[in-house]
């Protein structure tokens, strides 16, 4: 603060001794040193009020910056469940897609891996008639209808 020597104080306290007098010189060194006293208390309260100023201010600043990064992380949260709601709203229709495709009736089209496995059906031949009768073409009717007229083979009359 001040920059006063020893040699400048001991100038000042022969001074003040020559112009108080030795009577009142402790009286008037009591009242400098309660004045300094004050000064400094004074000096210590406002700064010690600044730094608390300072420190509610940083505090302050430290809880908007929270509040900021906690709205954040929440709009974050809530965008990370909605995306991934709609993900679990399209899983779940693909998995009742695929369930309604199980259920339903396969066509009757044999899937090509299994095509060359799968004999192809037997072409309509001709009726075998009886052994002593003479091998005659039957007329080929539609596979679905039966044939009236075709003679019935002997293993199987009644």
């Amino acid at each position: 603060m001040f920059d006063i020597g020893f040699s400048e104080l001991l100038v000042i306290a022969v001074v003040a001794l020559v112009v108080l007098g030795p009577e009142r010189l402790p009286k008037a060194a009591r009242f400098a040193g309660l004045w300094v006293r004050r000064a400094r208390n004074q000096w210590d309260s406002v700064k010690q009020e600044l730094e608390r100023e300072l420190q509610a201010e940083e505090i302050k600043r430290q809880m908007q910056d929270v509040r900021q990064s906690m709205q954040d992380t929440e709009s974050q949260l809530r965008a990370s469940g909605e995306a991934v709601r709609r993900e679990a709203a399209q899983a779940q229709q693909q998995g009742d897609d695929l369930a309604q495709e199980v259920r339903a009736p396969a066509p009757a089209q044999t899937p090509p891996h299994l095509a060359d496995d799968v004999p192809a059906p037997a072409a309509p031949q001709d009726v075998v008639s009886a052994p002593d009768a003479p091998a005659q073409p039957a007329a080929t009717a539609p596979a679905d209808t039966p044939v009236a007229d075709a003679p019935v083979p002997p293993e199987r009359q009644p």
